[in-house]
């Protein structure tokens, strides 16, 4: 029979998205890396590769389970538009709980990518990227159904609303991580929200 691991490769891969959401790729040690995953050196870089490696594996777990939890609660509403604006509603209730980091871990990891780390920069500017996509196909599904009002207007158009979409969810995660009140979070997610609602024809 196969030697079977004596680790859960995914179980490790999301222990290391919170570690790298927390703390950031610089400031997280080769020891964290080794307590949060509770496995010796030598097993991790066999498993992972190098820091970085296992850095870029973590992003794209963070991305791709952010992707699909976008896309499975834009498939519970009645038009692409709704959904739209309840993401965005949702990030309002980020000062309710508890994740590692209320700011986005791309959008950390590319303020923190640089010269020195050229891969990981254009993982995360691929990544956020495929998000914006995923926004456009949302904006071009709900223009194609008539639901966009003014839909020659070049501010209106899907590859537009979509990059406004994601300044909009990056800034509204870096004002949840400010020790701004519970409130004041919500109130400006929903403003955002009904700013998005506003574009229905």
């Amino acid at each position: 029979m196969p030697r079977m691991a004596a680790y859960d490769r995914q179980d490790c891969l999301e222990k290391a998205v919170t570690l790298f959401w927390e703390k950031g790729f610089h400031a997280t040690s080769l020891k964290d890396i080794e307590h949060a995953l509770d496995m010796r050196p030598g097993s991790i870089y066999a498993a992972f590769g190098n820091k970085e490696s296992l850095y870029s594996q973590a992003l794209d777990l963070y991305a791709g389970t952010m992707g699909k939890d976008f896309l499975d609660n834009l498939r519970g509403k009645q038009t692409p538009i709704e959904g739209l604006a309840d993401y965005l509603r949702e990030l309002g209730k980020l000062r309710d709980t508890n994740p590692p980091s209320r700011a986005c871990m791309l959008v950390k990891g590319l303020l923190e990518a640089g010269a020195e780390t050229p891969a990981l920069q254009q993982k995360i500017e691929t990544r956020l990227a495929d998000m914006e996509a995923i926004f456009r196909q949302a904006f071009a599904e709900a223009k194609a159904a008539g639901q966009i009002r003014d839909p020659d207007d070049p501010a209106h158009q899907p590859d537009r609303l979509a990059r406004r979409l994601q300044c909009e969810v990056m800034g509204l995660r870096a004002f949840a991580q400010r020790s701004g009140d519970r409130q004041e979070l919500q109130q400006l997610a929903g403003d955002l929200a009904d700013t998005v609602l506003s574009l229905q024809a």
